[in-house]
């Protein structure tokens, strides 16, 4: 009995054998959230009693959302990662592929096609990769085990549970990003919500496997968060001086006048500006001012990375489709 005891004490402490977390469903904080969604949305409690016992934490997604490629990566890396030849040549195919659509999309919500395919290719390289979790795993564990931005996920979590009640979305099939971003696009719960559009006509919105519904639904988007028709987006600056880095403080809102900008030291090439800005410093060597349109790309990701890559894959793809074209044209 002493060899069999010892033997049990010496398994309890071999390493990854520890305990594990109770059960979502256990937990105090979960079935508060469960009653709450009972009460003011007509949940079923039992159902989501077990909802949430087969709900998983994902370790790995607290581990991903501390360090996103925005923060960790310089912003020339971070433009190699998105802005290349494989994303490029891709952009140029999707835009042909589905080119009656992006120029329907342009003309109800003024986007430009080549900002919708842009941000399509930074999100999933064009619905090729859409994430590989369980949507309601990772924004159950950000919800209740990400305290920074736990109120943010829980809304999320709130708005995925009533799009797969609305939708018939079997909750456990969808997969997406560690944030709980899915589909083509990558829109989370609460976008899908408020902005996709069943821009194809089948009667369903389809963000997995319908390319136009996940275009018309980028441009909408952007059209809803303040897209300027025919504005510019990003601008490239010259700066002399020192005083132009007090106004480089990491503000995206274009909220810095003209005025301002040329007192400070900041030189545009061509047309003098005509509206406010902000002025984005993305390294020592690349400074430019982001207009109306670049505020709105960042609501897609809070980030002028983010925004600056989308805009810089956007200009290449465009560019991708006039070098292709010229060739037949010449020949004509």
């Amino acid at each position: 009995m002493r060899g069999l005891a010892l033997a049990v004490l010496l398994l309890l402490a071999l390493p990854g054998e520890a305990a594990s977390p109770p059960a979502y469903s256990k937990r105090p904080d979960v079935r508060a959230y469960i009653k709450e969604m009972v009460a003011r949305h007509g949940f079923v409690e039992k159902e989501l009693v077990y909802l949430f016992s087969r709900v998983r934490r994902e370790d790995a997604v607290l581990t991903a959302i501390a360090a996103p490629a925005e923060k960790v990566r310089t912003w020339q890396e971070y433009r190699e990662m998105l802005v290349n030849e494989q994303r490029i040549a891709g952009g140029a195919a999707f835009w042909k592929a589905n080119r009656a659509a992006l120029a329907r999309a342009e003309r109800d919500f003024g986007v430009p096609a080549e900002y919708v395919v842009a941000i399509i290719g930074v999100e999933t390289q064009y619905g090729r990769n859409v994430g590989r979790w369980r949507v309601v795993d990772a924004l159950t564990t950000l919800a209740f085990d990400y305290p920074p931005r736990a109120d943010f996920f829980r809304d999320e979590l709130t708005s995925y549970l009533l799009l797969a009640r609305d939708e018939g979305i079997d909750v456990f099939a969808t997969r997406g990003s560690y944030a709980g971003a899915f589909g083509i696009p990558q829109f989370m719960p609460g976008s899908a919500r408020r902005y996709a559009v069943d821009f194809d006509g089948s009667g369903s919105i389809d963000l997995h496997r319908s390319p136009s519904d996940a275009l018309g639904s980028v441009a909408n988007f952007l059209h809803r968060h303040g897209w300027k028709s025919g504005g510019e987006v990003l601008l490239p600056a010259r700066v002399r001086g020192d005083a132009w880095r007090a106004l480089a403080d990491g503000s995206l809102e274009p909220k810095r006048t003209p005025a301002e900008l040329a007192h400070a030291g900041v030189e545009l090439a061509g047309a003098p500006l005509q509206e406010n800005a902000a002025l984005v410093e993305l390294d020592a060597t690349d400074v430019r001012v982001g207009l109306q349109n670049f505020f709105v790309l960042t609501r897609y990701n809070r980030s002028a990375l983010y925004a600056a890559a989308a805009f810089d894959l956007a200009q290449a793809v465009k560019q991708r489709l006039k070098d292709e074209s010229r060739p037949q044209e010449e020949g004509k």
